[in-house]
């Protein structure tokens, strides 16, 4: 069970800093939102075919992840269209909304539409959570609110609905993974199959193309590592926690993620981001040990 929740810890660095990245590049930098997820998801393919094809077979040290693979063949991809649909929907609908939202507004619709989902799936399947889970997850909820209500604005109706749509994607996402397989397999076909998608979401937006040098750095370290190996170990934590454990536990993103700014930034920390931390973190620890 520690190394579920160590796996799990390096899952959430790995989102909060693929969060950091990629409000980086979409406001920092010119790139438009098109390329930088035809940039993030080719990325994040080409790093898991490396791993699948070439670090893993030559270092021989996970047997579970070569279980797929034929002692005269290659490792067969798993994976789906839903997953990959999911998850590029989720890339796309995060990158187009982020030019029109602030930081605030984002994570508040994001990570709201990824507990509504999940949440709602669970008990949908009739899972049912004690008074202590109750708790642990309003607080976190809470806390999530406390962080960014203040500073959030008002946003539009598209790019508002476009943060919301991205958050149920990557929640499908998350609930696909339970049931998903070797973890690296499925996610590496299921990034091949979205960046045939997002190839074509970029010919259909050739016309507005605008590259930048950062932009494109940026998109691939967060295809690659942010994305590519963050949600590999993210799909081999899932079978293994329960969807409300899952959802509340990714609440810990933007704190992560806050913390980092901070640090890198050199900024204050203020009161209200101390309460809204230990809010979301204490929120968390309840409905994971008192599951």
């Amino acid at each position: 069970m520690f190394t579920t929740w160590m796996y799990s810890a390096v899952a959430m660095l790995a989102f909060a800093g693929n969060s950091v990245l990629c409000r980086w590049a979409l406001a920092d930098t010119s790139i438009d939102p098109a390329s930088f997820t035809v940039i993030r998801l080719i990325s994040g393919s080409v790093f898991l075919v490396i791993l699948v094809y070439v670090i893993q077979p030559f270092l021989q040290s996970s047997p579970s992840d070569m279980a797929s693979a034929s002692p005269t063949g290659p490792a067969k991809l798993l994976g789906s269209w839903s997953g990959a649909i999911a998850l590029f929907a989720y890339a796309a609908c995060f990158s187009f909304a982020y030019i029109s939202l602030s930081a605030a507004t984002g994570a508040l619709l994001l990570f709201g539409s990824v507990q509504i989902t999940m949440i709602g799936f669970s008990l949908w399947r009739g899972e049912r959570l004690n008074s202590w889970q109750i708790t642990g997850v309003c607080s976190a909820i809470i806390g999530l609110g406390i962080m960014f209500l203040p500073s959030a604005t008002t946003p539009g109706f598209l790019a508002g609905g476009l943060m919301s749509c991205a958050g149920i994607a990557w929640g499908v996402y998350s609930i696909l993974g339970k049931q998903a397989g070797n973890p690296t397999l499925v996610t590496t076909g299921n990034f091949i199959r979205a960046s045939i998608l997002a190839i074509v979401l970029g010919l259909l937006s050739l016309p507005y193309v605008v590259l930048d040098n950062t932009g494109i750095i940026l998109a691939i370290v967060s295809g690659a590592l942010a994305s590519g190996a963050g949600y590999a170990i993210w799909y081999a934590v899932l079978p293994r926690i329960t969807s409300t454990q899952a959802a509340t536990m990714q609440l810990s993103v933007p704190v992560i993620a806050s913390f980092g700014g901070l640090l890198l930034l050199n900024e204050a920390i203020a009161l209200s981001f101390v309460v809204a931390s230990f809010a979301i973190l204490g929120g968390i620890a309840l409905v994971i040990k008192r599951a």
